[in-house]
């Protein structure tokens, strides 16, 4: 009998929350964990840094996640309502995560970028992750309190000023210019998405077009791309020339385009990639061109669907949340979601060049995951907040 309590009091603690965003996020957690071993247990079976145990990868990843949902669920019983009082502190707290790595023995440095601080005791995290999430908070903080004079140019630059400064800071310190790019990129999304005018944002777009044509033009008239060249545009002349730089800055796109090419309609099968012993790290940015090579056209548009769906409950949360300030928190996890998601699979598939932008859920990476999860607890309290305020809204009608 006490057994059967504990059941019925655990199925109503979860029906308390959107089970449809709940299952799909486990869906992807149990597919990415799949494709993180099978991608991962022939390197990790052979390297010295993983003990030579091939579900050394698995077990780190799924750690995390299982510490991520559970982070999750906790902060799902927190009322989104009182983040809004700790913008300023993300806003400060991520310019010092941000200055931490250079402090010496603390920034982690691995192939010429510092990314990752080292915390005695515990290990490294990556500094960009939990600064995703400041800033969303922060964001939306700010937006709430200008929502009604952001039709000024004077005060729109002032709700993009901050998030710039820390996007800069990104790009400088840690030399990540694809996480400066998805950092600010979250804020400018949930700034247009309220915003009552477009043109504004046609104009910074158009401009971003004109820098990009710009960047283009000149890469495709440099004489030559030597070893002494800006890494980033060597990036972006082996985008346009890969098959003039197969064998060193193209051979990873150009791998992994083989790996898309050889899956067919229903891939290899699970654990059969090839691409996987000639792709660096394949569990971490190029997941999705093993995904394409072992389960085809079937496994990659399930993934592409997966993630569809999950955008999709992200977005009708946002049009039922109780204020603006819930609908900006949780447009901010959508940009997030979508921004990265997007820009993976266009690396992945040569619609734009090489950088590292990880495949949410699916690339191996531990402080990603746990974050990420906080984020959908964030958006799972705004859903629940606003499901109730509905609800006591009929009641009242019905009385």
């Amino acid at each position: 009998m006490a057994n059967k309590r504990k059941r019925w009091k655990l199925r109503s603690y979860l029906l308390s929350y959107d089970m449809n965003l709940i299952v799909a996020v486990i869906f992807l957690i149990v597919f990415g964990l799949i494709m993180i071993y099978s991608s991962s247990y022939y390197t990790a079976s052979m390297s010295k840094a993983y003990n030579y145990d091939p579900t050394f990868l698995l077990k780190s990843q799924a750690k995390y996640s299982i510490l991520g949902i559970a982070v999750m669920l906790v902060t799902a019983n927190i009322d989104y309502h009182k983040w809004r009082y700790f913008a300023m502190i993300g806003l400060f707290g991520s310019a010092v995560l941000i200055l931490l790595l250079l402090v010496p023995g603390l920034g982690v440095t691995v192939k010429g970028a510092t990314r990752w601080i080292q915390v005695p005791g515990i290990g490294q995290f990556q500094v960009a992750e939990p600064v995703k999430v400041a800033m969303i908070v922060f964001s939306a903080a700010l937006i709430c309190k200008y929502a009604h004079s952001l039709g000024s140019w004077k005060v729109l630059l002032r709700v993009m000023a901050p998030t710039a400064v820390i996007s800069l800071m990104i790009l400088k310190i840690s030399n990540n210019m694809s996480t400066a790019v998805i950092v600010f990129g979250i804020s400018f999304l949930m700034v247009f998405m309220v915003h009552p005018k477009y043109y504004p944002f046609l104009l910074m777009g158009l401009a971003a077009a004109a820098v990009a044509a710009g960047v283009i033009y000149y890469t495709l008239h440099m004489p030559e791309t030597d070893s002494d060249s800006p890494f980033r545009i060597a990036r972006i002349v082996a985008w346009l020339k890969p098959y003039e730089y197969e064998s060193d800055k193209a051979y990873q796109s150009l791998q992994g385009i083989y790996a898309i090419g050889s899956g067919g309609l229903m891939g290899k099968g699970l654990g059969n990639s090839i691409q996987k012993l000639r792709i660096p790290e394949p569990y971490n940015d190029m997941i999705f061109a093993i995904i394409c090579e072992e389960l085809g056209i079937f496994g990659a548009g399930l993934v592409i669907l997966l993630f569809i769906y999950l955008l999709f409950r992200l977005y009708v949360i946002a049009q039922t949340a109780e204020d603006l300030f819930g609908r900006l928190l949780v447009i901010g996890v959508f940009s997030h979601v979508a921004l990265q998601a997007v820009l993976n699979l266009m690396v992945v598939t040569r619609l734009f060049p090489t950088t590292g932008v990880t495949l949410p859920f699916f690339s191996s990476g531990g402080t990603a995951a746990v974050f990420l999860l906080i984020e959908l607890g964030m958006v799972l309290n705004v859903e629940k907040w606003g499901r109730f305020k509905r609800e006591q809204e009929y009641r009242e009608q019905r009385l």
